[in-house]
């Protein structure tokens, strides 16, 4: 492969930009020889992304079986029972690891044999665009780079960061309350070394050129492999400067930017995605300016959807999704509302009253939910995430119990699934899962709780008899299913927020290409409520609810909701007389 000038002039500023002083030609050339080498596998694309982007997070061992290994069990439950229904398959980290299921990774460039091999995720990628993890920000101790580092051999003799136990680090940014400095015996002493994650999570030092370079390979291997999205892990962290918080510091966006000028270059249809679970303003930050992450998760949505209807209160998140910036050209949001972390408290930030995220905190444990700690720079602790499933975080409301738990969450999954951007789906909620304390307790770990195992002929019983499961995944798959064949729910479409009535969560999305419109509607409280509508004015349009199959005159001015009912109106103009087309059929 032969780089364009201008590819090649941008990639030799990302690097001065990181680097400054310390550039040198030597690393763009390793780099151009990396791009060279690089041959990826996966399938071309018209665009970069449609309304039937459809995305499943789920382990590589979320899925198991007594005949088959974890990746074949995991193929054979998407050809049984979600089909073509979604598009691409977010397979979390599968590498040999040592600690946090996956995130502690000791070897890039292999499978965990415990899961299955290459030829398991190839047979996945065939079927289905691949999303995979690129944890950037460190390798576990087990990992040779760092074996070699405490033996002071190559490589990885400088791949990480030592600092004086005494050093005032008190500005540093947490997401955990473990030691920001680890102890390790090496071949020369005792050294502390940056560990902002845990212990076994070894932060690496990309102020050595080295270090970039090896990602790099790791980055371009993962796209032979046939990746098309490469999620980069807890990058906000990437650059450490002592006395700075260590967060989002110029040199991280940059090397973003980097990453995915390389990624176009062998790829052009690649997509690169942040995981910054941090407030909203700083992780829309990473979109740069159309130049960084083609995708950005929407972090606030999971806990502002969350308290909207715990509390019956849309104010807050209608307030923030008008906020929302337009993403941009080749930019576009990816929206969640459970994955298999907790829903975390820090994208709150500035969105919602401390007194109502306290209530909701006290709510989430009432409904059988933990709290995770982080230490702030002050030496204090506060919650950083809720550890439950979304399934349970939804059994009650402010006003107590009820038997609308199923309805609710539904209506968490519409919203969702309405809104601008790529839709993602964990593998739990498909199931509506309950808390893990068996698993909890096991592992000791609280995000255990929404990690759970299931059998494949556990899956079998969910989604073959009448269960709450079987109930959800088949009405999951029916709005999904609908929804894809909607381009007014094409990520750039556009969405216009209604604010002012905060018992419904209502929105308009518009395709400017095909001029098709749908209203998207939510009751987000627990009893029948009317909604008095203001478009629904013209006698030639009737309105087709794409969900209901319920048929409403263009001059109706009310509709009666059932709690938690959503609608998607479709307006389409009447045939009166002959050549009065309809342009939405």
């Amino acid at each position: 492969m032969i780089l364009s000038d201008k590819t090649a002039n941008k990639i030799a500023k990302h690097l001065q930009k990181i680097y400054g002083e310390r550039f040198s030609e030597s690393i763009v050339n390793e780099i151009y020889k990396l791009i060279n080498d690089c041959h990826p596998t996966g399938t071309c694309q018209d665009s970069l992304w449609s309304q039937q982007d459809i995305i499943l997070i789920v382990y590589g061992d979320s899925v198991l079986s007594d005949k088959k290994s974890p990746l074949k069990a995991l193929s054979a439950f998407l050809k049984e029972y979600v089909n073509d229904t979604i598009s691409c398959v977010h397979i979390l980290p599968f590498f040999p690891y040592s600690s946090d299921d996956g995130f502690s990774v000791m070897d890039y460039m292999n499978v965990n044999p415990d899961l299955g091999d290459w030829h398991d995720i190839r047979d996945i990628s065939v079927n289905y665009d691949l999303m995979t993890d690129l944890v950037i920000n460190h390798v576990s101790q087990h990992h040779q780079w760092f074996v070699n580092y405490l033996n002071n051999t190559v490589p990885g003799k400088d791949y990480f960061i030592m600092a004086d136990p005494k050093t005032d680090l008190s500005s540093v940014v947490r997401p955990r309350s473990s030691p920001l400095l680890t102890e390790f015996q090496s071949v020369d002493g005792v050294r502390y070394v940056w560990t902002t994650f845990s212990h076994d999570q070894v932060d690496l030092n990309f102020r050595n050129p080295a270090v970039l370079i090896e990602m790099i390979r790791v980055f371009l291997f993962y796209l032979q492999k046939g990746a098309r999205i490469i999620r980069l892990d807890a990058i906000a962290f990437l650059w450490k400067q002592i006395g700075t918080s260590c967060l989002h510091l110029p040199e991280t966006h940059e090397v973003v930017k980097l990453l995915r000028t390389v990624g176009t270059a062998v790829d052009p249809g690649f997509l690169l995605l942040t995981e910054t679970n941090v407030p909203n303003r700083e992780n829309l930050g990473y979109f740069g300016a159309g130049d960084e992450a083609h995708m950005v998760y929407q972090f606030s949505l999971p806990p502002l959807l969350l308290y909207t209807l715990f509390s019956g209160n849309a104010e807050y998140l209608l307030k923030w999704l008008a906020s929302l910036p337009d993403p941009g050209k080749d930019c576009t949001f990816l929206n969640f509302t459970a994955s298999h972390d907790g829903i975390g408290i820090r994208p709150l930030e500035g969105l919602l009253p401390h007194s109502e995220i306290e209530k909701l905190l006290e709510g989430m444990q009432y409904s059988g939910g933990c709290l995770s700690l982080k230490r702030n720079p002050d030496g204090h602790e506060s919650v950083y995430e809720i550890n439950i499933t979304y399934f349970d975080a939804l059994k009650d409301t402010t006003s107590g119990a009820d038997d609308l738990q199923v309805k609710r969450f539904l209506c968490s999954q519409v919203i969702m699934a309405g809104l601008k951007g790529i839709p993602a789906f964990y593998l739990h909620s498909l199931l509506a899962a309950t808390n893990d304390y068996e698993g909890m307790n096991k592992t000791g770990k609280l995000r255990s709780i929404n990690r759970r195992k299931y059998s494949d002929s556990e899956i079998a019983s969910l989604l073959g008899e009448e269960t709450i499961s079987q109930f959800v995944f088949r009405e999951l798959k029916r709005i999904i299913d609908i929804r894809k064949t909607q381009s007014a729910f094409h990520p750039d479409s556009l969405q216009a927020i209604y604010t002012g009535n905060n018992n419904f969560v209502s929105l308009t999305r518009i395709n400017n290409d095909t001029g098709e419109t749908i209203h998207c509607i939510s009751n987000i409280s627990a009893r029948k409520t009317d909604f008095f509508i203001q478009f629904l004015n013209d006698p030639n349009i009737v309105f087709v609810d794409l969900l209901g199959n319920q048929t409403f005159n263009g001059m109706v001015h009310k509709i009666t909701f059932d709690p938690y009912q959503t609608v998607w109106l479709k307006p389409v103009v009447k045939h009166v007389g002959t050549g009065n087309k309809n342009p939405y059929a």
